[in-house]
């Protein structure tokens, strides 16, 4: 009988699509294992397209919250599942993992309920690993100690969705985040597309919000060739068209994600936060952005804040946009 594995990670975009390497790990080691996953509702195009993923199970984080995790725990505790792999170190998801059922339970000993876990390791910010590692670190002693990248199978229907917009050179940024610090100030972002050829695409991608920067850039910009997809792609269309660009501008969010799963060439910008944390690019063509000079404030905070603490934001407005374009300009 097939041994059936059910990996929990219900954060957020970026977490899930490094969570995707642990799967990727357990079946290029066990081909034949039957590998679920449980994530966040919206973020299930992340994991569903996988060839190895089995199930796809969804918490509805919405106005019945707790109802969905309950309803999802009758169904997990019918499975039975050989382990469960949970990567959260939070009170709801080892709660839910105890309740499982789970034959072997694997998490992080951070997590409140980690005394009832089988398995466990420690979760340390900033010790020289990335988060993959740490994530992989769960599974080492029935995997080995190497790590796997993290993965998204891009379909036929996303690349037929952006094939419309993958003709000639382009490069795409993706110039928001949820947290101030950690996004790119739109200047800085002017001051960039500024020196970049009028001869290159500029695809400005993310979510709706994330429109009013991209129409800014269009205004203040008129010679240049940038189009509003904002809104207009999902997770899945977003990666395929940054898979075929030149090169691709994120911040520390999401898409610096999405690019690594997809081994997109990929420049991240770090302005509050630092790569010392461990999420930074792991595409074969990418560079870490920041600044040259140490700051005492910096980093600030593990996530961002929502705005500069000392108010100067020295961390991303002495970021040199010149070289940005100069480097750019060897590229194409």
């Amino acid at each position: 009988m097939k041994e059936n594995v059910l990996i929990i990670q219900t954060a957020f975009i970026g977490d899930v699509i490094l969570a995707t390497a642990i799967a990727r790990k357990l079946n290029q080691h066990y081909p034949d294992m039957m590998i679920d996953f449980m994530v966040r509702k919206g973020n299930e195009s992340l994991v569903q397209n996988l060839s190895f993923v089995n199930n796809v199970l969804i918490w509805d984080k919405g106005s019945k919250k707790y109802g969905s995790l309950f309803h999802l725990l009758k169904i997990v505790r019918k499975y039975r599942y050989d382990r469960v792999i949970n990567l959260q170190r939070f009170f709801t998801s080892g709660l839910f993992t105890v309740l499982s059922k789970g034959k072997a339970i694997y998490g992080f000993n951070k997590n409140p309920l980690s005394f009832f876990f089988n398995h466990t390791v420690p979760h340390k910010i900033g010790n020289g690993k990335h988060e993959v590692e740490r994530n992989q670190q769960l599974i080492a002693t029935i995997t080995d100690s190497n790590y796997s990248k993290p993965l998204l199978e891009i379909d036929d229907r996303a690349q037929m969705a952006v094939k419309p917009f993958v003709k000639g050179k382009y490069i795409c940024i993706a110039p928001a985040s949820v947290w101030f610090t950690k996004q790119f100030p739109v200047a800085q972002w002017q001051a960039f597309l500024a020196e970049v050829s009028p001869k290159l695409g500029i695809y400005i991608i993310g979510a709706q919000g994330d429109a009013k920067i991209a129409e800014i850039l269009i205004k203040n910009l008129p010679d240049h060739s940038i189009v509003n997809l904002c809104g207009e792609l999902s997770l899945i269309e977003s990666a395929a068209i940054m898979k075929q660009a030149v090169m691709n501008y994120v911040n520390d969010s999401a898409p610096l994600h999405l690019a690594s799963a997809v081994n997109a060439p990929v420049r991240a910008l770090f302005c509050s936060t630092v790569p010392e944390f461990g999420f930074g690019p792991l595409s074969n063509n990418a560079k870490v952005i920041e600044i040259e000079r140490k700051l005492v404030c910096r980093p600030c905070g593990l996530h961002g804040k929502r705005k500069c603490p000392i108010g100067t934001f020295a961390c991303a407005m002495e970021i040199d946009t010149h070289a940005m374009a100069k480097e750019l300009k060897g590229l194409v």
